[in-house]
Order: structure tokens, then sequence, then C-alpha cells
């Protein structure tokens, strides 16, 4: 799998996480048990640092990325991820923050300072513009997105529910050595 070093330093890849050969990571990137990166992955940790949580999956085609140094941002922005956080296909992540059990939906884009609280959800297709907070329990949607209510229970169970999927999956695929 192309796993690439930048300025000395190699991603940390937990060993019962589950990378596919077609993700590529490079520099300040570390992955937590029992999580997933799908076929076509890039998770570029350089001018600052990624962290992804437990049990978390990162699917086909999305792109990961963090903030420079700015005038604005001195320090620059890392991406942070949480436990149990399900990233749809073909999401774009730059510099924010997903809490714990969040999901961003297929073809999202969630951008710098954003914050995705805990059991949060952004919809498919949404742009979050920089330094928004989707707060606990909300949906949004849209472009810019915006709140457009609360989750239910059964949507709760639902993010749940496709993040045991994905380690069940995950682990089949190691399993099987498959890739």
């Amino acid at each position: 799998m192309p796993i690439y070093p930048y300025q000395g330093v190699v991603p940390t890849i937990d060993p019962t996480a589950f990378v596919h050969p077609d993700a590529i990571l490079i520099g300040d990137v570390q992955v937590g048990a029992y999580s997933s990166i799908w076929p076509g992955v890039v998770i570029r940790g350089d001018v600052h640092y990624i962290r992804i949580g437990v049990r978390t999956n990162i699917q086909d085609g999305s792109i990961l990325h963090v903030a420079r140094p700015t005038e604005a941002n001195p320090e620059g922005i890392p991406l942070l991820i949480g436990d149990e956080v399900t990233i749809g296909h073909q999401v774009t992540l730059h510099a924010c923050h997903l809490h714990n059990r969040s999901m961003v939906g297929i073809g999202a884009i969630v951008l710098d300072g954003v914050v995705v609280e805990e059991q949060a959800m952004v919809g498919a297709g949404s742009l979050v513009t920089p330094g928004k907070r989707v707060p606990a329990g909300e949906l949004w949607m849209g472009s810019p997105a915006r709140s457009v209510r609360r989750l239910e229970e059964r949507a709760l169970l639902g993010i749940q529910a496709t993040n045991a999927n994905y380690v069940r999956l995950a682990q089949n695929y190691l399993d099987s050595h498959s890739c």
C-alpha cells in the first residue's frame, strides 16, 4: 500500500486497521484500531497532522487534508476524526474536527475550522463552510449547509449500523487477505 513519509514522519496504522492497497497515506497520519481506509482515499498529513480514531471508516475516493499556518491561524489547523465516525464516498475533509459517532454523507465537503459534534450528520452533497459548528444530534444539509432538523433515534441507530457494517467488512477483507 502506498505509505509515504513527509519530512521524516511516516503514517502510523494500528495493526487491526484495514487500509486498502489503493489508498494513499502521507506524513503525520495516525489510523486507530479497527478503522478502515478504502480504495482511492488520499490522506495527506504534510503541513499539519491527521488523527483518525477507532472503528472509523473513510470510504472510497475521499480526500483528507490539513491547513498550513497562516496569519489568521498561525498554528495551522489539523484534521481530527473521532471514534466510530462514518465518512461516505468521495467526501472532502479539510482541517476540520469530527467528533465521535458523527457522519458525513456521500460527496460532502467540510472545510477549515468546522466542528461536527457527536452524533451529528452532514448530509450527502452538502458544503459546510469554514468555521461552522454542527451541533450534536443535528442534520445539516445544503450548499451552504444549514440545520434542517434534529436526528431521530432511527437515524442515530442507522449511523451505528453503518459503522458496525464497515468494521465487519474491513475484518472480512483482513481475514481473506484479498488486498
